[in-house]
């Protein structure tokens, strides 16, 4: 079986267990305020599907969204047209982000930027989301440390998830790959389909995170070009981060 990126099936449990509206820690309130308070057009970068845009879309922000998965964005688009609401949606990765316009704001939500696997495509999607901000405008992304599960082998979690027409979802994650010197780890996703009692579908899907320091991602971030970058901890502009169980929201400007 070879493994697919963000498919449908896992496109499917995303939808299920991360609702449209669904905060996570606060992050929903959060990016609405600072998005009000900054103004001007926004791009939700990694948007998945529209846990996180449609919500800002109903606070009456303009909002585009971008991804690499052609299902999240099918996704995301059914939600918007079901809301009645309307935005841009792009289909890209953020390596070789080329759009249309510029934006006073980037946002990238729920800890997406780390699921970009190699170091220097870190940096070129940092490189690109500069590129695409008008002067003086901001990017705003949150990140978390992972501190534990670095068992390779072991099975980290398993899921069972009941879709609306009756069938079963099965989810089991599995550890394959801990690399703390390049600070990644990969984890294998199997989703298994199930419909009375028959297996009708399977995905096999290889899923990596790569984490980053607090300093050294403002190091890089300085690096490519952005000023005045901040961290505030739990989704409470300001606030100090201090352990590592919380959750990292950067603020930098062009």
């Amino acid at each position: 079986m070879s493994f697919s990126n963000y498919g449908e099936l896992c496109t499917e449990v995303y939808d299920l267990t991360k609702k449209v509206g669904q905060s996570f820690g606060g992050d929903i309130e959060y990016y609405t305020n600072r998005l009000k308070e900054n103004g001007g057009t926004t791009l939700e970068a990694m948007v998945g599907s529209g846990r996180v845009i449609i919500p800002l879309l109903e606070a009456g922000l303009t909002v585009d969204g971008m991804d690499y998965s052609s299902e999240m964005l099918a996704s995301c688009q059914k939600r918007i047209d079901e809301k009645r609401l309307s935005a841009n949606l792009y289909h890209s990765n953020l390596q070789n982000l080329n759009l249309p316009q510029k934006y006073k704001n980037i946002i990238i939500p729920g800890g997406s930027f780390l699921l970009i696997e190699k170091r220097q495509e870190s940096r070129q999607a940092l490189e690109q989301m500069y590129e695409h901000l008008e002067d003086g405008g901001r990017l705003i992304l949150d990140i978390f440390l992972p501190t534990d599960h670095f068992e390779a082998g072991k099975v980290l979690r398993t899921l069972t998830v009941d879709c609306p027409n009756g069938d079963i979802i099965t989810l089991e994650d599995k550890l394959v790959e801990v690399n703390f010197f390049e600070q990644y780890k990969v984890s294998y996703l199997k989703y298994e389909k199930w419909r009375e009692g028959s297996l009708i579908q399977t995905e096999l899907q290889r899923f990596s995170i790569r984490w980053y320091s607090i300093e050294e991602l403002k190091l890089i971030m300085e690096g490519v070009g952005f000023k005045n970058v901040s961290v505030s901890a739990d989704f409470d502009f300001g606030k100090k981060p201090t352990h590592a169980r919380q959750s990292f929201v950067f603020e930098a400007t062009k």
